[in-house]
């Protein structure tokens, strides 16, 4: 009745009693003849946890079959190799603190506190008291379902599953579950809204207010505009990265603000965003005129500063260019739509999106397509009437064919319908 592996052993068992109210467990008579009663259950030693302690024994019961008492008992085995906490009792709260501290480790900074807020602020009050093996679809189910009730948007709702799944999807890949329940998604992720992205006449309607109330931030602004970078890549630009002989410079760093308050430098978004941006003529007179003007003591430092030489604040950045865009009478946009500015002015002017996507530095060709494609009208209705002037050339050279054959009107010969008429 009893099976041995090497470390560890599996076994069926049930839940019958004896007249003094005694589980039976594995001495049920019933198990050696009713090969269907009772459920399989596996056991497992522990070494002890600290220097002269006791050896400790893991159970985990109710599986229908001996194979699946035996995959268990393999996964646990694979989770403590990898280091994977495998208690079977262990509740989706401490699952996900743990995963959130080792997470600390990999995660950029400004990723990792969006992370926490959702795990310690969402999941875990919801969630938490659950034994992680007991978490099932049927929860996260009820969980969303009491949140869109609750009126939190369908976005927060999609992201904090998200990182549930995320979650779920790495105790997966080290064996702690078979399986992750957060798959396939309980919704789906939200459309991005349309964007207001202002014209060019709007943009240099902006640039000539802010040079007249604010010079300096119109510089910053002007530098985005003229070469796509992120707010975190332009505010994290260091003069030693700026060449303005080979009118390049090189995205090495990101400034972002953890909990909106503490400034760090990261690398960037991907590793594609690593590289150097060309400068057109314009940006490189700009960069130029800034580097005349710096002062010695921060020529080593930030190309855009506070007085002290100390980096701009990304959330003054975002509400001083709100603060202006309202003063110069422009309708609502964000200091990173001036980068899809960027972007869709370029392939509005007909520049190749292969090109597009190697400037804007995406990690791939698709990402500049997904993003893109519907904000240029100009290329969409292009493309559509490429395909309106091609019918209609055609639709001229077989007419001109008629009339030079002098058969306009007469009925089509089965050469020209290139199909046989029926007899």
């Amino acid at each position: 009745m009893r099976a041995h592996l090497a470390v560890g052993r599996v076994y069926r068992r049930c839940g019958c009693r004896d007249q003094q109210r005694h589980q039976l467990g594995t001495h049920c008579p019933r198990l050696t003849t009713e090969p269907d009663h009772g459920t399989w259950t596996f056991a497992l030693e522990l070494p002890p946890a600290t220097h002269g302690g006791h050896n400790r024994t893991v159970r985990r019961g109710g599986f229908p079959t001996e194979g699946d008492a035996r995959d268990a008992l393999r996964r646990y085995q694979a989770g403590r190799r990898l280091g994977v906490s495998v208690d079977p009792n262990q509740t989706v709260a401490e699952y996900l603190t743990t995963w959130l501290a080792a997470k600390k480790l990999t995660l950029k900074p400004t990723t990792w506190v969006r992370y926490r807020d959702y795990v310690t602020k969402d999941l875990i009050p919801a969630l938490g008291s659950v034994r992680l093996d007991d978490l099932a679809y049927e929860h996260l189910l009820a969980y969303a379902r009491a949140q869109l009730a609750a009126g939190r948007g369908r976005p927060t709702v999609w992201h904090i599953l998200a990182t549930l799944s995320s979650a779920l999807g790495e105790a997966k890949r080290t064996h702690r579950l078979p399986a992750n329940v957060a798959r396939p998604t309980i919704i789906h992720r939200p459309h991005s809204e349309e964007r207001t992205i202002w014209t060019v006449a709007q943009v240099v309607t902006f640039l000539q207010y802010c040079r007249a109330v604010d010079p300096k931030f119109a510089d910053l602004i002007e530098l985005i505009v003229c070469t796509g970078l992120r707010k975190g890549e332009a505010l994290a630009l260091h003069w030693h990265d700026v060449l303005l002989h080979p009118a390049l410079i090189y995205v090495r760093w990101t400034l972002s603000a953890i909990d909106n308050n503490q400034l760090s430098m990261t690398t960037p978004k991907t590793q594609a965003s690593r590289q150097w941006v060309a400068l057109s003529p314009r940006a490189r007179q700009l960069l130029l005129r800034l580097r005349k003007e710096a002062d010695r003591t921060t020529l080593d430092g930030f190309v855009f500063h506070h007085d002290d030489g100390s980096p701009l604040h990304p959330e003054y950045v975002l509400n001083h260019f709100h603060q202006i865009a309202r003063a110069a009478g422009l309708p609502d946009c964000t200091v990173h739509d001036l980068r899809h500015f960027a972007v869709t002015t370029a392939l509005d002017e007909g520049v190749e999106m292969t090109i597009v996507s190697k400037t804007a530095r995406h990690s791939t060709y698709s990402t500049t397509a997904n993003i893109y494609a519907h904000l240029t009208r100009k290329a969409a209705h292009q493309a559509v009437d490429a395909i309106a002037h091609a019918l209609k050339r055609e639709e001229r050279r077989r007419n001109r064919r008629r009339r030079t054959r002098g058969t306009a009107g007469s009925q089509p010969t089965q050469h020209q319908t290139g199909y046989r008429r029926a007899a």
